[in-house]
């Protein structure tokens, strides 16, 4: 018996119980939702395996839906498009936004079985690979870090991963982690020192993740350098991380009379802060949440706007680990069905946020931060423009007295979305 969970998602309850009965008659388990509502509720209780979704329901198109799902970070199950009516963009414009598949109805049983089968398949092998730097954002510094990474994977040899406490070491070194090979990393500290051709051994093949040798002592390095020494016998890729820099790595007095730093340095990748990916914060919040609702039954909560940008002006000195331990700390704290508000992610954070009752003057709070109401004034002085200019952003530079790319990245910075393309338009 298979125990694979499908999502099917489908308005039309004739499609929906032939499909079921097909599927469960192959072994494989099935969830039903008849519009998009309660897909989203299904998905919120649980990841399925891969979702069946059909593109024309009556409340919420499919593509609406899995735009939702890749914006809040739920697409991470693979999704088989269905429609009896769809052109070939509809399927290119699903392909781009993550649905791994397109299905034409009516729906021929073997094609049926085989794309289920594949999308299963693919699933499995994400599962196998861990979690994806997709999960880290897609703000320009992650973006970067992905060509890094896509070009250190093509050279041989151990890999540096470097940055600041708390960075998503472990996530990013999986990238380098290939479906049905080894992942492994010491038990103990010591096993490193201890049993070091067993953990080689262990990894054959695969990756040998070592952790952050910034924290290490002496002993612990040198036995890092025994394994550098083996690894090619065992066909073994070992990735470290050092929360200081090669070159603070080298000065250190654990790294005195040991190689360690010099064998690590050909492939070194710089893993950028937190507080450098401001505009990735919701995704990542909801990332954080769907994680705790799935590996620790905590129920999933909402951060109110104003709690949100409390978190994206945060600065972060223990990165992702910090934030992680932040958003899980609100969410248990949240009462049954409520916001987080912005005071309890402000006191999460030690900081004092004004009550609601606070002071307005000229439509500002002045009991704000400083920085707060600057980019408060800021983001309104700008939409003001937009809207005067009926967003010709030639216009808008023009009387702001800012170059366009310059006046672009500001307006990212603020959090104001505008489609350069509707705006070229508007200034033919």
């Amino acid at each position: 018996m298979r125990s694979s969970d499908i999502l099917i998602v489908d308005d039309e309850v004739g499609i929906r119980d032939l499909l079921s009965e097909i599927l469960q008659d192959e072994g494989y388990t099935v969830t039903l939702a008849e519009n998009a509502e309660e897909a989203r509720q299904l998905r919120h209780q649980t990841r399925p395996a891969m979702v069946l979704l059909d593109i024309w329901m009556p409340d919420c198109d499919g593509i609406t839906l899995l735009k939702e799902w890749a914006k809040n970070g739920q697409l991470n199950m693979p999704v088989v498009m269905m429609s009896g009516h769809a052109s070939i963009d509809t399927a290119v414009e699903a392909t781009k936004i993550g649905a791994l598949d397109f299905l034409e109805k009516p729906i021929a049983l073997q094609k049926l079985l085989s794309t289920v089968d594949r999308a299963l398949k693919h699933g499995e092998m994400q599962a196998a690979a861990g979690l994806s730097l997709d999960r880290l954002g897609n703000s320009p510094v992650i973006q970067e870090l992905n060509q890094k990474l896509e070009a250190a994977s093509k050279q041989s040899g151990p890999v540096l991963l470097t940055g600041e406490a708390g960075s998503p070491f472990e996530w990013v070194a999986r990238y380098f982690h290939k479906s049905g090979t080894p992942w492994a990393e010491p038990g103990k500290i010591e096993h490193i020192v201890d049993t070091p051709l067993e953990l080689l051994q262990k990894a054959g093949g695969g990756i040998l993740y070592v952790g952050d040798i910034a924290q290490y002592s002496k002993n612990i390095q040198n036995g890092i350098v025994f394994l550098l020494s083996k690894a090619d016998r065992y066909n073994v890729r070992i990735v470290a991380a050092s929360s200081r820099s090669a070159e603070e790595l080298a000065g250190s007095p654990a790294a005195a009379d040991n190689k360690l730093p010099g064998l690590l340095s050909k492939i070194t990748v710089n893993v950028p802060p937190l507080r450098s990916q401001p505009d990735d914060m919701v995704f990542l919040v909801n990332q954080i949440l769907i994680e705790l609702a799935e590996t620790q039954k905590i129920p999933l909560v909402k951060f109110s706007s104003g709690a949100l940008a409390v978190l994206r002006q945060y600065e972060w000195p223990g990165n992702f680990e910090q934030l992680r331990t932040v958003v899980k700390n609100l969410a248990l704290e949240a009462a049954d069905g409520e916001e987080v508000q912005e005071q309890a992610a402000a006191a999460a954070l030690g900081q004092n946020v004004p009550s609601v009752s606070s002071e307005m003057v000229g439509g500002f709070n002045f009991n704000m931060p400083l920085r707060e109401l600057r980019e408060e004034l800021e983001r309104r002085y700008f939409e003001y423009h937009i809207a005067q200019e009926n967003q010709n952003m030639s216009r808008v530079a023009q009387k702001v007295g800012l170059e366009r790319t310059h006046l672009y990245r500001k307006l990212k910075q603020l959090g104001i979305s505008v489609s350069r393309r509707n705006s070229d338009k508007s200034e033919d």
